[in-house]
């Protein structure tokens, strides 16, 4: 056991990743607040208490957990989340943010509450999460947040909210590397992909066929979306990430899947333009040569199109529609 005497956090654990996370903290002796209000996927209320499941699970187990009901969006809340870790277990080691939900739409048809709820429950959450842990972590010079994000920072159709919070956290996440360094406290972030019912319904997977016909998946990345991908998968990176030994890693971001682990490499200088110390560019200038400088090489975040065309196939669908 790698966790043996460590006190953990896990929100949104009473299903999917949460759950798996939870459940391998305890099986490396870690004692658990098994956090999960039970809300739907869009964060609408149930009659559900899976978080009881969980804890009855790792009980069984021999592992020690209780529950917690509430969510992560109140600030006051998730204080109390981490005070009844520390009430419980006598302090707090790790914490790790997982609880999430989805509204999805495409931005034209996305409403307030739609955009509010979506990243006052991931970005917020993890903030008043992180803050509240941080304190209490600091006071000892130790602690492990590992926060969760999503592919979907690069853009996602229908889900701006969804991935505009978790490009957010990766942000957060870095910076809460840089500043509780020196007191002893890492922090990450997983960008998982794995069967859940947050990520696959028949939606979803008529979605896929649909890329994969149009030529937008080769044949073996759809075929790869068939095999099963359980969150079980995730849970072996996140438990190392809180181990002494990952203590040397720190602000970085893996995704992990189904035999699977990657890095990233973004958010650094890439290509130059000079003009001099005080040169300014003209427009003109620019339209000449920024094609063949600073985007020559980039893979495009929309296949090219020129502006012409995409207004015309608007205009005809929307005439289409009626």
């Amino acid at each position: 056991m790698h966790l043996m005497g460590r006190a953990a956090v896990v929100t949104g654990a009473g299903r999917g990743i949460g759950r798996e996370v939870a459940l391998e903290l305890a099986r490396q002796g870690a004692s658990v607040v098994v956090n999960d209000p039970g809300l739907g996927r869009g964060g609408e209320k149930t009659e559900e208490r899976p978080a009881d499941e969980v804890v009855a699970e790792i009980q069984r187990m021999g592992g020690k957990a209780v529950a917690n009901y509430d969510s992560v969006s109140d600030y006051l809340k998730a204080g109390l989340m981490i005070n009844q870790c520390i009430d419980t277990y006598g302090k707090i080691d790790i914490l790790v943010n997982v609880a999430g939900n989805l509204r999805e739409r495409m931005i034209w048809n996305m409403s307030e509450d739609d955009f509010d709820a979506v990243v006052t429950t991931h970005l917020k959450g993890h903030w008043n999460m992180s803050h509240h842990a941080v304190k209490a972590m600091r006071q000892v010079g130790h602690g492990r947040i590992v926060n969760f994000s999503s592919d979907a920072f690069k853009g996602s159709v229908g889900q701006c909210n969804y991935a505009a919070s978790k490009a957010g956290i990766i942000g957060l996440t870095r910076s809460i590397a840089k500043e509780t360094a020196k007191y002893g406290i890492t922090c990450n972030a997983i960008c998982p992909s794995a069967d859940t019912r947050m990520t696959v319904n028949d939606a979803v997977k008529e979605n896929r066929r649909r890329r994969y016909e149009a030529g937008l998946l080769t044949k073996a990345q759809y075929e790869r979306t068939l095999l099963p991908r359980g969150p079980e998968y995730i849970a072996p990176m996140v438990v190392y990430l809180c181990t002494d030994e990952a203590d040397q890693i720190s602000g970085q971001v893996f995704h992990v899947e189904r035999g699977a682990i990657h890095t990233y490499y973004f958010g650094e200088e890439y290509k130059w333009l000079h003009k001099g110390d005080d040169g300014m560019f003209t427009v003109d200038e620019l339209m000449e040569t920024v094609p063949g400088t600073l985007m020559n090489g980039i893979v495009p975040v929309v296949p090219p199109v020129k502006m012409a065309d995409a207004v015309k196939a608007g205009e005809a669908k929307e005439k289409k529609a009626g």
